[in-house]
């Protein structure tokens, strides 16, 4: 069978760009996905008068996986992921990088060729100024619920969970639920559960969750798919998803403002409320949640019943359960956040959670407001060495330990790195949007008509997509 061909010729590709660390990712993907569910899942793509329409699909499976935006898929395998293009570089537009001024002659596209992406969500736009039109994706392997965000990779292997943000990786291994945004990693492997942000001369943020409590939550290893409170957890709304992507011409079940864009892939129930500027994804799910205006839900994110103030963002793959936010909070990446089901987590206003924080408490608890927190806290004293006030992280200069967390360097200009970050967030989601002015994804993606594509069904075939290129 050619999807078989492709398979090994992905896995051999991966394999020569890991041998330094003899490293073999066969026994880590084989039967993870069979071939059964790469051929029954259709494909689709969103078409927007907002972004450039130029697709081009060749010899690839797409199952299950979602397309907006300029991207080329060339000898890869696609499943259930979502290739974001909406934030991609446009033409015409000065890309500020340091000191460089790069015009753009052309629209920014992504290039995915010889890779395999398990439930991977791919957005953002390259940061690597030497590729300042392209958002290369080769021989990489990336498994379930991996975030790769504006992070041009080549030869990479991502675990379970695992976040590459704003950073280019090169031959380099990212081990289960670690995160990492450091403008450049080359050759290098990462222990699960890093948490690592560091600005080159400004400041070095690392965090290391304890190997044995991180298996709790999500466990990998080869001969085996993965495990753990967090795959399990996602799974028990798997029938919820089914429905919606089964149901032609699905209908969100509340009312949705003028100003507000919840997607026709997001699993919403009836008893969520949507306010004004709001954005929620696909593959959002929302079950009895309050969604404050502006706050937001990005792809592979729930919010269950939880209350999110004006301007909450929730990052891809974040889960918040039981939980009162006050406005302005940062929930980052695949953050696992969970109160009792009656001794709720409350989290105060401005409060920054760092990417890959797993908050998980039974008891009454609550979070002051503008706290930085990370790692894992499970009771009231984790707290005392996992968070810090912003206030006091401001005036940090030099070296700091708390617990298994080690931070150097200026707290001025972290936490201003983060400020920024979080208003472009704002910004680019349409949470400032006044009725005029600073429209973003909330108010550019409520009319985005969705085409299906399909594989052959049967023969040497099966399994792979016909070579398509669609243009305007």
């Amino acid at each position: 069978m050619k999807l078989d061909q492709l398979y090994k010729r992905i896995i051999q590709r991966v394999n020569i760009n890991l041998r330094e660390f003899s490293f073999n990712a066969k026994p880590f993907v084989d039967g993870v996905v069979s071939y059964d569910q790469l051929t029954q899942f259709y494909g689709f793509y969103g078409i927007t008068s907002h972004h450039p329409l130029d697709f081009e699909f060749s010899h690839s499976n797409l199952s299950g996986s979602y397309f907006l935006g300029k991207c080329s898929v060339i000898n890869s395998i696609l499943y259930k992921s979502d290739i974001r293009g909406d934030e991609l570089k446009e033409k015409g537009t000065v890309y500020q990088y340091g000191n460089f001024s790069i015009p753009l002659d052309n629209y920014e596209g992504m290039r995915i060729e010889n890779s395999f992406l398990i439930k991977t969500l791919v957005h953002n736009y390259s940061h690597d100024p030497e590729m300042p039109e392209k958002f290369p994706i080769y021989n990489t392997i990336a498994m379930h619920y991996a975030n790769i965000h504006g992070a041009p990779m080549d030869g990479s292997f991502l675990e379970p969970f695992a976040t590459v943000d704003l950073t280019t990786t090169n031959d380099c291994i990212v081990g289960s639920y670690s995160y990492v945004q450091v403008g450049e990693l080359n050759h290098f492997r990462l222990a699960p559960g890093t948490v690592w942000v560091r600005s080159k001369g400004n400041f070095n943020f690392l965090y290391k969750y304890p190997a044995q409590q991180l298996k709790k939550y999500i466990e990998f290893t080869a001969g085996e798919a993965p495990k753990g409170l967090l795959i399990d957890f996602i799974r028990n709304y798997k029938d919820d998803f089914q429905r919606v992507f089964e149901t032609v011409g699905n209908t969100i079940p509340v009312p949705v403002p003028e100003t507000s864009s919840v997607d026709r892939f997001a699993a919403v129930d009836s008893e969520t409320t949507i306010q004004d500027n709001v954005l929620v994804a696909q593959r959002a799910l929302l079950q009895n949640a309050w969604m404050g205006k502006g706050a937001n839900a990005q792809e592979n994110c729930f919010i269950i019943n939880s209350r999110l103030s004006a301007n909450d963002i929730t990052a891809h793959g974040a889960k918040i359960i039981n939980c009162d936010l006050g406005e302005t909070v940062f929930v980052g990446f695949n953050s696992f956040i969970r109160g009792g089901t009656d001794k709720r987590l409350s989290i105060g206003a401005g409060c920054i959670i760092m990417p890959h924080t797993i908050l998980d408490v039974e008891t009454s608890f609550e979070i002051p407001p503008a706290q930085l927190v990370w790692g894992l806290i499970t009771c009231a004293e984790d707290l005392k060495t996992n968070s810090i006030p912003l206030e006091k992280l401001k005036e940090t200069k030099g070296n700091v330990r708390l617990g298994e967390m080690y931070f150097e360097g200026d707290g001025e200009i972290l936490l201003t790195a983060f400020h920024e970050r979080i208003l472009h967030i704002l910004e680019a989601n349409g949470a400032f949007f006044d009725g005029n002015d600073n429209k973003g994804h909330a108010q550019q993606n409520q009319n985005i008509s969705y085409n299906t594509i399909q594989p052959y069904p049967s023969g040497d075939h099966e399994g792979m997509y016909p070579a398509i290129i669609i243009k305007p």
